[in-house]
């Protein structure tokens, strides 16, 4: 029925073919322009032939068989004769797009780019181009980061043709009703538009064990010659909602949507609910929760495109609906908009091939915001595949139901697939080192604290190791701390993460034992006043203070040994002071700090890394002017003074509390 609604789309004229039809390719024509692709790709082809010599007119023709192979749904032959078409030269614009599509849907995403760009040269007002050209780069990008459902084919209850839309029967979930064109369909005729059998509703149930039964065709009362599918339950399962496409008296095409309500033998004969005149697609309904809502997929007047999805309520189940409402453009677009579900939550799904996706037909979850707009969001894959996916169902309280797929791996045409969202394991693992020696810190303090409140706190074993485990969309700030260190901390988030997922932490702590020296602080020559590159070092001070608000420290500055001992130590204590006054500025207690300027008093010992990093040095050596005087060259000299030209914090308490704190 998808690929039926998607074929009597593009014409509304009679199945009945004139009489006295002089060519084949005249009776092909006439089966193409009422529909019937199925049945004039088999006159077409064998025809083509007789006019290899007309390029003009071949390349028509491949187009269309290109064209018929898209509408039943073959995106695979459509793609060849498109790019046969192409070859030949095909004079309408449309063959670029079209080829662009079926490669998208092949997963040639980079050959479907291209096409769509020369398309967008000929056509360049065309909004689906810039979606298509879109798509190619977020498919890539879907693919590559699933977004966490598991699903599997249900083999037991498919076929080698189409099975679609299926629809719970039960509020135990055990029971499904959904379409297929299997073979022993009511009728018995093949579709000259599909090329199977006319669609049935089928019936289904689940064992215990989980085994499906043989799926069972409704009688006569609900299923005839015609099209029936794409149905839809009320809340009680007592009343069906169903679509039939069928010939009307006037022979047009069209689609209408039936009710029928269960009673003791069965489900009775239905009724036509009057929407629009006999020619127009109404398909694909779902009924709200309450019963109050109908959502359906239409053409009527009034619409953004192809296909939009729609909606009619009432004030009571025993009264009449209303007028057909279109969704707006916030749903749909110049595209189609198909198979609408409504979640009893108020979620509306459906599927689109107007919206950016990764090929065909995408399925589309869309929330109303705040504001009372519908936002749209695609739900990527592996729910969404490069082929045409629809006709979804949910189970009220679980994120895990059901929905159809023409992917690759199944085991007909359209196949029905359950899907469910495993639960997602988050876990942070980490482990808390020294800064200076790495070796790890056991028997440390780690708390972590969420964004939703919880604050958990636990103990590093011997290897320094800790784990949390963590909730779904929170933010984590974690804090190590142990006596004789300084505070540090991490931050981690699980919003956006879909998947199960183990956070690595590795938290480093700095010994109070020894001075801290604060790195890239930089003062012009002879100067005290800061520089602007020295502030982000200093920022990153105010965070170690706000972290350990109960320590107090002192600021020292430190210059190399050129220059007078007097006017070394003036300057330095100018240096600490600048220091001290930008942390008072950024918030930091008077009490807490204390600047002191060393001069040279104190020159640099040269540590492993140092010795590492200058080779010229020897470890335990003081960096003095004495050892610069060793030095054969003025570079080296350089370095050494560069390196006691530093500044530092140490530690003096830390037991400091605000004044009137316990």
């Amino acid at each position: 029925m998808k690929n039926y609604i998607l074929s009597i789309l593009i014409v509304l004229t009679g199945l009945s073919i004139a009489q006295g039809q002089t060519t084949k390719l005249q009776r092909a024509d006439a089966l193409f322009k009422a529909g019937a692709y199925f049945d004039a790709i088999d006159i077409y082809k064998p025809e083509l032939e007789k006019i290899q010599q007309d390029k003009a007119e071949l390349a028509k023709y491949l187009n269309k068989i290109a064209t018929c192979y898209r509408l039943i749904g073959n995106a695979r032959q459509a793609e060849l004769w498109y790019q046969k078409a192409i070859a030949k030269n095909c004079t309408d614009p449309k063959v670029f797009f079209y080829y662009a599509e079926m490669l998208k849907m092949g997963e040639k995403y980079d050959q479907a780019l291209e096409n769509y760009q020369k398309y967008k040269q000929l056509a360049p007002n065309d909004k689906l181009t810039d979606i298509g050209i879109n798509s190619c780069e977020l498919a890539k990008q879907w693919i590559a980061t699933p977004s966490g459902y598991e699903i599997t084919n249900v083999r037991s209850i498919n076929s080698k043709q189409s099975d679609y839309s299926p629809a719970y029967g039960s509020a135990e979930y055990n029971s499904l009703y959904f379409t297929s064109s299997r073979t022993g369909a009511t009728g018995g005729k093949i579709s000259s538009a599909t090329g199977e059998f006319f669609s049935d509703i089928f019936y289904t149930e689940r064992d215990k064990k989980g085994i499906w039964s043989e799926p069972k065709k409704l009688d006569e009362t609900i299923n005839t010659a015609a099209d029936e599918g794409t149905c839809s339950l009320s809340a009680d399962f007592n009343t069906m909602f169903f679509t039939r496409c069928r010939v009307s008296k006037r022979e047009k095409l069209g689609c209408e949507i039936l009710i029928s309500k269960k009673g003791e033998g069965g489900w009775l004969t239905p009724e036509a609910i009057q929407i629009a005149p006999d020619s127009m697609i109404v398909a694909h309904p779902s009924l709200s929760n309450d019963g109050l809502t109908l959502y359906f997929a239409s053409n009527i007047k009034g619409g953004f495109g192809g296909i939009d999805i729609w909606k009619m309520t009432r004030a009571s189940t025993s009264d009449n609906w209303g007028e057909p409402i279109n969704m707006g453009g916030e749903i749909n677009t110049s595209g189609n908009e198909m198979f609408p579900y409504i979640h009893s939550d108020g979620t509306l799904y459906f599927s689109s091939d107007g919206q950016p996706g990764i090929g065909g037909l995408d399925i589309f979850r869309a929330k109303l915001n705040d504001k009372k707009e519908w936002v749209v969001e695609n739900m990527r894959f592996p729910i969404n595949s490069p082929s045409d996916d629809f006709g979804i169902v949910f189970e009220k309280d679980r994120e895990a139901g059901y929905f159809s797929s023409r992917r690759q791996g199944g085991r007909g045409a359209d196949d029905i697939y359950l899907f469910y969202l495993p639960p997602i394991v988050l876990n942070m693992m980490g482990q808390v080192s020294d800064e200076k020696t790495n070796k790890p810190i056991a028997q440390s303090t780690v708390k972590l604290v969420g964004s939703n409140g919880l604050i958990t706190t636990v103990e590093t074993a011997e290897d320094g190791s800790f784990k949390f485990m963590l909730n779904p969309n929170t933010d984590y700030v974690v804090v190590a701390s142990k006596k004789g260190y300084l505070n540090n901390k991490s931050k981690e988030t699980t919003r956006g993460i879909n998947q199960s997922k183990d956070f690595e932490a590795k938290i480093k702590l700095t010994s109070t034992e020894k001075p801290i020296e604060i790195p890239n602080i930089f003062y012009d020559y002879d100067r005290w006043e800061l520089r602007p590159e020295s502030m982000a070092a200093l920022d990153k001070l105010v965070e170690i203070l706000n972290d350990n608000p109960n320590v107090t420290i002192e600021l020292g500055s430190h210059t190399d040994s050129r220059g007078s001992l007097e006017y070394n130590y003036e300057l330095s204590q100018k240096r600490a002071q600048s220091v001290v006054n930008y942390l008072i500025e950024k918030g930091i207690a008077t009490d807490r700090l204390k600047a002191k300027g060393y001069a040279q008093s104190q020159p640099k010992i040269a540590d492993a890394d140092l010795v590492a990093q200058y080779p010229f040095m020897t470890l335990g050596v003081a960096l003095d002017q004495k050892f610069a005087d060793t030095l054969d060259s003025n570079d080296k000299k350089e370095t050494v003074y560069q390196i006691c030209r530093r500044t530092e914090f140490k530690v003096l308490r830390t037991d400091y509390k605000v004044s009137g704190k316990e």
